[in-house]
C-alpha cells in the first residue's frame, strides 16, 4: 500500500494500506518458466501478449471427466492449495523496487503463471512500469469484465510478505482456480505496478479501460491479507470510526478488539460483491468486518484514508471495488518495516489462504458461475 499520509483522520483503519512479505527465496515455485525459456511476443494495442514457445493451456493434465472443484463456486474455492499459496508467498516476499532483480523476477512470475493457466497474457507497459494482466474471455456475455488484481512492486530495504506478497500470492492461486472452468463473463487477473508511488499502475489499466468503453463488474483488490493477532486491543481504531460505521465498530468492540478479520470494503456499486463475499467468509468460518460507503462518497475527501491502494482509480472512473485488507499499520507495526522486518514468519498462512478462498467464490459467483 502507498504511505501517504497526509490526511490521517478517523478513517484510516479500513483503508487496509498494504506493506510486504519478506522471506524470498532463490528459485522461482515449481511451474513457473525459468529464465532462458523461450517464449513468443504479439505487441497490441493493451501491450505486449506474452506466450511461452510449448506451453500447455492448462497447468494441470486433464482426464476428460468433469473437474469436481467446477461444480460450484463453493467446490471450486474449497479447492484451494494452501502449500501452493505458501511457495509463492515465500518467492515474491524480497526486496522489489521497481527496476530491481527480483521486481522483474516477480512480474515475469506472474506473466509465466498466467500463461501456463491459458490466459491471455499482456505485458502492460505504460511509460514508467508494467502491468502484467492476464485475459480470459466469458463464454456468454464476454463485454462483462471481473477483476481480481494485487500489486507487485514495493519499497526499498523491506522485503514486503505482507504489503504485498501476501495480496500476490492470492491473486495467482486465483487465477489457478478460476481457470479450471469456463465462465459467463470475462476475467481479468492482474498484478499491477507502482502501486507505492502512488498506484500509478493500476490508474493507467482504468484509464485504458474507460478509453475502451470496458464493462468492468467489479473488482476485487487485495493489499495486506495475511497478519492478524488473537491479543485483545490488538487492533485499533481512530478516534470517531464508531460514529461512521456503529455497526461494524460494535462488533469489533464485542471481540475485544482483536485483530483476527479480514476487512471487506466496498463503494455502494459493489456492495452486492461485498454481501457474496461475506456470505462465503462465514460460510468457511472468516471472520470479517463488512464496511460499506455511502453512495456518492467514495471520491470524497472525508474518506481519502480509504483510497490508499489500487481500488482507488476503479472508484474514481465509477467502477464498482471491493477491498480486501488486513487494515495495515492499525493492526501490524512492521508495516512497511517500520517497527521491524516484515517477514512471512510474521503472517497467518492459515488465515491468507481463508482469504484467497471466500475471494475464490465470491469472483465465481461474480463470474455468473
Amino acid at each position: 500500500m502507498t504511505n501517504d499520509l497526509r490526511r490521517i483522520s478517523w478513517l484510516v483503519l479500513v483503508c487496509g494500506l498494504g506493506c510486504g512479505q519478506t522471506g524470498g527465496s532463490a528459485t522461482a515455485p515449481t511451474g513457473s518458466t525459468t529464465e532462458g525459456e523461450a517464449t513468443t511476443t504479439t505487441t497490441t494495442t493493451g501491450g505486449t501478449t506474452v506466450t511461452p514457445t510449448g506451453s500447455s493451456t492448462t497447468a494441470e493434465p486433464t482426464t476428460g471427466e468433469p473437474d469436481p472443484c467446477a461444480a460450484s463456486p463453493q467446490a471450486l474455492a474449497d479447492c484451494i492449495d494452501p502449500a501452493a499459496y505458501a511457495e509463492d508467498l515465500q518467492f515474491i516476499a524480497d526486496v522489489r523496487t521497481p527496476g530491481t532483480p527480483h521486481w522483474k523476477a516477480v512480474q515475469d512470475l506472474c506473466a509465466d503463471r498466467l500463461s501456463e493457466l491459458g490466459y491471455q497474457v499482456v505485458l502492460m507497459d505504460y511509460g514508467t512500469g508494467v502491468n502484467v494482466v492476464g485475459r480470459r474471455l466469458g463464454k456468454a456475455t464476454p463485454e462483462q469484465i471481473v477483476v481480481v488484481a494485487a500489486h507487485y512492486d514495493h519499497i526499498a530495504d523491506c522485503r514486503g510478505a505482507d504489503d504485498n506478497a501476501s495480496g500476490v500470492a492470492a491473486t495467482l492461486e486465483i487465477a489457478r482456480l478460476l481457470a479450471k472452468t469456463e465462465f459467463d463473463r470475462t476475467v481479468h487477473v492482474a498484478c499491477w505496478d507502482e502501486e507505492e508511488d502512488g498506484l500509478i499502475g493500476s490508474e493507467a489499466y482504468v484509464a485504458a479501460a474507460k478509453a475502451a468503453g470496458d464493462d468492468i463488474v467489479v473488482d476485487f483488490n487485495f493489499d495486506m491479507i495475511a497478519f492478524t493477532s488473537a491479543a485483545e486491543n490488538s487492533q485499533t481504531v481512530p478516534v470517531g470510526f464508531e460514529l461512521v460505521f456503529p455497526e461494524a465498530y460494535a462488533e469489533l468492540e464485542a471481540n475485544g478488539f482483536r485483530g483476527d478479520f479480514v476487512a471487506v470494503m466496498s463503494s455502494a456499486k459493489a456492495n452486492a460483491h461485498a454481501a457474496a463475499y461475506a456470505a462465503a467468509a462465514d460460510r468457511i468460518g472468516l471472520r470479517r468486518a463488512l464496511i460499506e460507503l455511502p453512495g456518492g462518497q467514495e471520491t470524497s475527501d472525508l474518506f481519502a484514508d480509504l483510497r490508499r491502494s489500487d481500488h482507488a482509480p476503479f472508484w474514481d472512473a465509477g467502477y464498482p471495488a471491493v477491498f480486501l485488507t488486513d487494515t495495515s499499520e492499525f493492526r501490524y507495526a512492521n508495516y512497511h518495516c517500520m517497527a521491524g522486518p516484515d517477514e512471512v514468519a510474521n503472517l497467518d498462512l492459515e488465515f491468507a489462504a481463508a482469504v484467497t478462498r471466500a475471494t475464490v467464490e465470491a469472483s465465481a459467483v461474480a463470474l455468473g458461475m
